[in-house]
C-alpha cells in the first residue's frame, strides 16, 4: 500500500520560514517511505495584509519558492502536493494556485481555486476573497501519480459537489482539499463535508489543513483528515497543533466501494429547464 504523509501548519507571514518547515518534513517523509507530501491552503503564505503580501508576490517569491519546492521534491525523491500559494496572475489579480511537484524537475502541476471566499460570518469574521483573488476556471487532474489520478481542489470548493461531480466523472482515485478553515464553519462543517465528497466521489480525500492560531490574527480549524471511498475516517490530525502524520493507503478499496454501489457508473445528466 502507497503511505502518504500529511503535513498540518501553522504558517505565517514569512516564506522562507515557512518553506523550511515544509522542506523539513519533505525529509522526514521520503525518510518513514511516503511517495507523496501533501501540504495545506496557502502553505507559503498565510497574511491577510494583502499589500505585504503583494511586496513579496511582486518580488517573484513565489517563482523563487517553486524553484526551491521542485529541487525539495527531486532530492528526497518524493511527489509534493502544496496545498497552494498566492501567485500573480498576467491580468494584476492574484490567483490561490496549487502546485503538484515530482521528483523529475519538471514544472508542477497546477490548479486555481474556482470559488471565492466571499462570506459574513455570525462570529463577525468577513472575508472577501474575491476583492484581490482571480477565480481558476479549469478542472485539473494529475495522472499517474503514485495514487493514481488525483483531483486537485482548494478548501471552499468543498461546498461546490459539481466539481467534485466532474472529478468523480472523470475516476479520480484520490482528492486532495487543502484548506484554511476558520474556526467556526470548520466545526459546523468539515467532516461532514469531506466524508460527502468522498463518498459522492467513491474517492480517497486527502485534506491537510492550517491549524491554530496565525501570525496575521486569524484562527484555523485543523483537522487534517484522510477519508476512504466509503466515508470512512482513516487519519484525523485534530485542532490543536500542526504536525506531520502518515497513512497508508489501500488502493484496493476503491474498486470495492465502486462495485458494491455503482453510483458513477450510474450517474444520469439532469435536465434543465
Amino acid at each position: 500500500m502507497p503511505r502518504i504523509a500529511i503535513l498540518q501548519m501553522c504558517s505565517g507571514i514569512d516564506p522562507d520560514a515557512n518553506l523550511a518547515v515544509i522542506e523539513g518534513a519533505a525529509k522526514r517523509a521520503a525518510k518513514d517511505g511516503a511517495l507523496i507530501l501533501f501540504t495545506p491552503e496557502m502553505s507559503l503564505l498565510l497574511d491577510r495584509n494583502r499589500a505585504r503580501a503583494g511586496e513579496w508576490m511582486s518580488s517573484d517569491g513565489a517563482a523563487s519558492v517553486c524553484e526551491e519546492l521542485s529541487v525539495i521534491a527531486a532530492k528526497q525523491h518524493l511527489d509534493i502536493a502544496v496545498g497552494s500559494m498566492p501567485v500573480m496572475t498576467q491580468s494584476g489579480k492574484w490567483a490561490n494556485r496549487s502546485h503538484y511537484f515530482r521528483p523529475d524537475l519538471a514544472p508542477p502541476v497546477t490548479y486555481d481555486k474556482m470559488h471565492m471566499f466571499d462570506v459574513d460570518l455570525a462570529s463577525g469574521e468577513s472575508w472577501r476573497e474575491s476583492n484581490a483573488y482571480e477565480a481558476g476556471r479549469e478542472v485539473v487532474t494529475v495522472e499517474d501519480t503514485p495514487l493514481g489520478r488525483l483531483g486537485l481542489t482548494i478548501c471552499y470548493d468543498l461546498r461546490f459537489p459539481a466539481l467534485f461531480g466532474e472529478l468523480g466523472n472523470r475516476r479520480c482515485d484520490v482528492i486532495a482539499v487543502p484548506a484554511a478553515f476558520t474556526r467556526p464553519t470548520g466545526a459546523a462543517h468539515w467532516h461532514v463535508m469531506l466524508r460527502a465528497r468522498a463518498i459522492e466521489a467513491s474517492a480517497f480525500i486527502v485534506a491537510a489543513a492550517q491549524v491554530g492560531r496565525h501570525e496575521d490574527g486569524r484562527e484555523t480549524y485543523g483537522h487534517s483528515l484522510v477519508v476512504d471511498p466509503w466515508g470512512e475516517v482513516l487519519l484525523d490530525m485534530g485542532g490543536e497543533a500542526p504536525g506531520l502524520a502518515f497513512c497508508d493507503i489501500e488502493l484496493a478499496r476503491i474498486a470495492e466501494v465502486r462495485a458494491q454501489v455503482p453510483a458513477l457508473a450510474n450517474r444520469r445528466s439532469i435536465p434543465t429547464s
